[in-house]
């Protein structure tokens, strides 16, 4: 009987795993009655830190400090900790307690009782439970984070989407998040890390303190996942689509993609307030045309004959007397998209009436201040009434799969489901399950534990920039204010929010605005030692 049995239970766990092959997903597991199984936990790239030669912590639960030449030392809870990066070589600090750890440096998690094992980078309001990695790369440190999948969802839901969100859509987030994690991990097991923590992948930023709504989305739809045809699929999702969901197809050339994505009209995400959009008006007598509006219309028509020797040595002095018309035209893709490429705008000048075709991507939505993402992908719309017309933008991000606002939106408003809201976004999906554990947490060796812990020390915050030179005419000082206490406002190299960001701008930073820029909420700034543009949202004038 016993030996039955014993061939029975191994029997189940080959029939398990060859269903975990057929889905797609990680060795650990659909869920096999009470059977626990382990789960591969996911490697994070954490780039939101910016670490570039030092790190500052603090530990939340007991921590084995392991470097890559051997040295072991045991960190207690509360630990205040520093790593700098010298000559090529770690070291850690701790109230005089000075470890050379090489190349590498790993921080374990060991068991502590009921306390749950995280760490705090300074300026950072989240807690990043797990085993950290800090090793030396191009002359800075890289900071890779391991943890369970489950926990991991705790940093990346409450971001991806906001906790106050209904928690009908926190659950489809909960789940598509989680999709995408797995579906990530399948691809490169070879690799360091298996996503970034930012949207480049999943934001993810730690678990923060309040995020009750969002936990319970994630304990509610334990180890539930996307599936097509038997395969894990990549829950690729956007902040907004416009108003119409696109086609992987059309956004990443040549992939393989499954036939659960489709291009479908999204009234939910059009009709949400919350969605992101720009809008421009452009008057009928000739009003609303910016300098860079005013600079293209001048190279169209320039190619116009009978206007030769006629247009203005500046561009921004064109006069334009009227606008008759605006239209949109030439689709991107195949019907039925609505992503426009081109404006055709009629409009008196000079005597006549002339027509000026001009591409939307990237010059016209630049200048009209339309760009939301930068992705040069926005669905552009125009209307018109008596006094001109109004062309409005939307889509924040690819806008494949689910859409957040959509998302919110039907949970809010429409009362539907996560299940609803998943069969509209990914049509032909099937939910399963995958349920996994790590693996429990090492207990330190009692002799490290017999060495008393170092008492903390606090760490600094970073300096501002200073704004000592002479201001120029018509400029005014304002500082860093609209963004939470532990971000950061990107300044970017020409004022569109797809440009290079030059530096990371913290709250409170004071700036001398030097002008408007040619975009429209856009300013150009500089402190003493960099110069830039913001939006001007994030900033509050220096009475």
């Amino acid at each position: 009987m016993k030996s039955a049995a014993i061939y029975r239970s191994a029997l189940r766990r080959i029939l398990l795993l060859l269903l975990c092959v057929a889905l797609g997903l990680p060795h650990a597991a659909l869920a096999a009655g009470s059977k626990k199984s382990s789960v591969n936990e996911i490697r994070v790239l954490l780039t939101r830190l910016n670490l570039t030669n030092e790190a500052w912590m603090t530990l939340e639960g007991r921590y084995l400090a392991r470097g890559s030449n051997g040295t072991e030392v045991l960190l207690p809870v509360g630990a205040q900790i520093t790593v700098f990066l010298r000559n090529g070589q770690l070291a850690l600090f701790h109230d005089g307690l000075s470890v050379n750890a090489g190349t590498e440096l790993q921080l374990l998690r060991q068991e502590d009782g009921d306390i749950e094992p995280g760490i705090r980078f300074n300026l950072f309001a989240g807690v990043y439970p797990g085993n950290l990695t800090l090793s030396v790369q191009d002359g800075s440190i890289r900071p890779i984070l391991k943890l369970p999948l489950e926990k991991y969802l705790l940093g990346v839901v409450p971001y991806e989407m906001s906790d106050s969100f209904p928690l009908e859509a926190l659950k489809v987030q909960a789940i598509c998040a989680r999709t995408y994690a797995l579906s990530r991990m399948n691809q490169n097991r070879s690799a360091e890390w298996d996503l970034v923590d930012n949207t480049n992948d999943q934001v993810f930023r730690g678990t923060p303190a309040q995020n009750e709504n969002s936990s319970r989305a994630i304990e509610e739809t334990a180890g539930l996942v996307l599936t097509y045809k038997d395969k894990l699929i990549t829950a690729w999702y956007s902040a907004s689509n416009g108003g119409q969901t696109e086609l992987p197809g059309n956004i990443w050339n040549g992939k393989d993609i499954p036939g659960c994505f489709a291009m479908t009209d999204d009234h939910w995400d059009a009709q949400n307030p919350d969605s992101t959009v720009r809008t421009a008006v452009l008057g009928r007598d000739g009003s609303g045309l910016s300098r860079g509006m005013l600079r293209l219309l001048c190279q169209e028509l320039s190619k116009k004959a009978e206007l030769s020797g006629r247009l203005p040595e500046k561009p921004e002095d064109l006069k334009v007397d009227a606008i008759r018309s605006v239209k949109l035209t030439t689709p991107r893709y195949a019907s039925p998209s609505r992503l426009m490429t081109r404006m055709e705008i009629t409009l008196d000048a000079f005597g006549g009436t002339y027509d000026a075709v001009l591409d939307l991507f990237p010059e016209a939505v630049f200048y009209l201040g339309l760009s939301v993402y930068g992705a040069n992908n926005e669905i552009v719309s125009v209307s018109e009434d008596e006094k001109g017309f109004t062309l409005t933008a939307g889509r924040y991000g690819h806008g494949v799969g689910m859409s957040q606002r959509g998302a919110q939106y039907m949970a809010s408003e429409g009362k539907k489901t996560f299940k609803q809201i998943l069969d509209f976004y990914y049509p032909g999906v099937t939910i399963k399950r995958y349920r996994g554990e790590a693996d429990p947490l090492p207990t330190p060796d009692p002799v490290l534990c017999e060495t008393p812990g170092p008492v903390p020390t606090a760490t600094p915050r970073p300096t501002l920039m200073p704004v000592t030179e002479e201001l120029p005419e018509g400029a005014w000082l304002a500082t860093v204010e609209h963004i939470d206490d532990d971000s950061t406002l990107n300044l970017r190299e020409k004022p569109s929010a797809g440009a290079k960001i030059v530096r990371r701008l913290y709250k409170h930073q004071q700036l001398a605005v030097l002008e408007e820029a040619d975009v429209i909420g856009w300013l150009h700034v500089k402190t003493d030692v960099t110069e830039g543009y913001v939006m001007a949202s994030f900033l509050t004038p220096v009475e």
